[in-house]
This record gives structure tokens, C-alpha cells and sequence, in this order.
């Protein structure tokens, strides 16, 4: 069995998200990480993203603390990577490039409430990898690290989290 620092993993990390883009542009993307602590990346190749409100998501929890719903997301969606930008209040799960047709069916249901699959076509502002916590003001963060190349939130759990999420806001509008 091999044991990987967490620097080596973080390393191997960068290098998955930078092969997103062309050899070229990579080196923008890490100047971009260094400037200003997010770099655009495509969506659609290696991975996607489920854009949800974080209105929709603290109707979950009994807590307004980012803290509370950063530790929650964690849980829920077994350490899956969800980036938060704060400065729009919202919270992207990083999932497969492939979702599930499925998935992208619901996600037409999902858009009354502000969430949205981005795919092919789309970009993300990805903070760099350090970037875990709230401390830049209004700079994305990971909300939940990416601990591993490749390894994304399952859509299942996205899917189940937004249903929770939806009919939480649905009860509370009835009341």
C-alpha cells in the first residue's frame, strides 16, 4: 500500500484540474491561482458542477455558520469537493463530466429554486487548492476540499441532497 502526503495528493490534484485546459493555457491557470486565488476552468471534460443556492442548502440545517454547512455538505455528500462563492451565495458540487441523463432531466425541475447543471459550454472560477475557508472575504474556497484526483461527489447524492433541499423550502413556504 502506498501513503501519499497531503501535499503530493494536492499536487497530483492541481495537475488533474489543470488538464482541463490545453498545455498552453495551464500555465494561466496556475499564474491565475497565484494572483488571484481562482483560476477558470472548463466544465464538461473531466468534470461538471451542480450550481445550488445557499438559501436552498441552509433550509437543511439549523445554523446560518458556513462553518456548520461547510461541515454538513462534507457528511452528506461523503467528502465529495463543493466550492463556495460567497460573494453570490453559492455552492457548486464538483460531479462526473458524465451525469446521468437522468440527472439532467430532474435539473429542469431543480431551476425554480436557482439550481442549475453546468456542463460542456460552462466554466467554473476554481480556487486553488489551499483555499479552504472563508478567510479572503468574498474569494471562492473549497467548502469541501478536493481530496483526490478525480474523486467527485457522486450525482445520487447531489440528486438526494436538492430533494431534501426542495422539499425543506416547500414545507417551510405552506407553513
Amino acid at each position: 500500500m502506498f501513503i501519499h502526503s497531503t501535499a503530493d495528493r494536492r499536487l497530483a490534484t492541481e495537475h488533474w484540474l489543470l488538464a482541463t485546459l490545453p498545455g498552453p493555457l495551464r500555465d494561466r491557470a496556475r499564474w491565475e491561482w497565484e494572483q488571484h486565488r481562482v483560476a477558470i476552468l472548463p466544465l464538461g471534460g473531466l468534470f461538471s458542477a451542480v450550481r445550488m443556492p445557499e438559501r436552498l442548502l441552509t433550509a437543511l440545517i439549523t445554523s446560518v455558520e458556513v462553518a456548520c454547512l461547510d461541515d454538513f455538505l462534507t457528511e452528506v455528500l461523503g467528502g465529495g469537493p463543493v466550492i463556495c462563492d460567497p460573494r453570490f451565495a453559492r455552492y457548486y458540487a464538483l460531479v462526473p463530466a458524465s451525469m446521468p441523463a437522468t440527472l439532467q432531466q430532474m435539473a429542469d425541475t431543480w431551476s425554480a429554486f436557482g439550481v442549475e447543471c453546468l456542463g460542456r459550454g460552462s466554466y467554473l472560477g476554481v480556487p486553488r487548492m489551499d483555499a479552504v475557508n472563508q478567510e479572503h472575504g468574498f474569494a471562492s474556497y473549497w467548502s469541501v476540499p478536493m481530496d483526490a484526483a478525480a474523486v467527485l461527489c457522486a450525482p445520487l447524492s447531489v440528486a438526494r441532497l436538492i430533494a431534501a433541499a426542495r422539499h425543506c423550502v416547500d414545507t417551510e413556504s405552506e407553513a
